[in-house]
C-alpha cells in the first residue's frame, strides 16, 4: 500500500541552508519510541534533498523504502516543497501534490513571515498528508484513468452477460428447433394413424 509520511514547505535560498517554514507527517504506523526518531530522519532528509535540488528543478530520492520528492520552484519566495512517501506512491501525483501545497502556501502566507518561521500557521498542510494517502486524489489524470478503468469493467461485464444471454437464446432456438422437429414427426404419425382409422 502507497503511503505518505511526510510533506514539508522550505525555504531555500540560494548558496544558503534551507529552513522548514511548514511540515507535517503521519507516522502512526511506527511505534511511540521510534516516532521521534523517524520525525528527525524525516526532517534531515527533507532539507539535504531541498539542499541540493537546484531552483527551477524537481528530482526524487530513494533511500531505503523511502522516496523523497523534492520541487524547488525557486522565483522570488525561494520556495521548495518535500513530500516524503514509499517507494510505491506514483511520481507524476506527489509532484502534482507539491505544486498544490506550494500555490496554497504562498496564497496563505505573507512573505515577510518567512523570517519568522515559528509564527506561520499552515494546518492544510497537515490535510494534504491524510487526504492524499490515495494518489488519485492528487491526480487528475491518475483519477480519470481510474474512472475509465472502472467503466471499461462494467462494460466487459455487460458484455459477458449478454453473451451468456446469447448462448442461452440459441439453446433455446435449438430446443425449439428440435421440439417443432418433434411435433412435426408427431403430427406425421398422429395423421397416419388417424388415416387408416375411420370412425363412422
Amino acid at each position: 500500500m502507497v503511503k505518505i509520511y511526510s510533506i514539508s514547505v522550505v525555504l531555500a535560498p540560494p548558496s544558503e541552508s534551507c529552513t522548514v517554514l511548514a511540515t507535517a507527517s503521519d507516522l502512526s504506523q511506527y511505534s511511540f519510541y521510534q516516532k521521534g526518531s523517524v520525525a528527525e530522519f524525516m526532517s534531515f532528509f527533507s532539507r539535504t534533498v531541498v539542499d541540493r535540488t537546484p531552483q527551477g528543478q524537481r528530482q526524487s530520492v530513494q533511500e531505503n523504502n523511502y522516496t523523497a520528492h523534492a520541487y524547488n520552484r525557486g522565483g522570488a519566495e525561494q520556495l521548495a516543497a518535500v513530500i516524503i512517501t514509499d517507494k510505491d506512491y506514483p511520481v507524476r501525483p506527489a509532484f502534482s501534490l507539491l505544486t498544490k501545497v506550494l500555490d496554497e502556501f504562498i496564497a496563505k502566507i505573507p512573505q515577510s513571515s518567512f523570517l519568522n518561521p515559528s509564527s506561520i500557521s499552515f494546518p492544510e498542510i497537515q490535510i494534504y498528508v491524510s487526504k492524499y494517502q490515495d494518489p488519485a486524489q492528487a491526480d487528475t489524470i491518475m483519477r480519470v484513468q481510474q474512472e475509465l478503468d472502472e467503466t471499461k469493467i462494467v462494460l466487459h461485464k455487460t458484455i459477458e452477460s449478454v453473451l451468456e444471454r446469447g448462448e442461452k437464446l440459441e439453446n433455446l432456438v435449438d430446443r425449439s428447433n428440435a421440439l417443432s422437429a418433434q411435433s412435426k414427426m408427431f403430427y406425421k404419425t398422429a395423421k397416419k394413424q388417424n388415416d387408416c382409422c375411420v370412425v363412422m
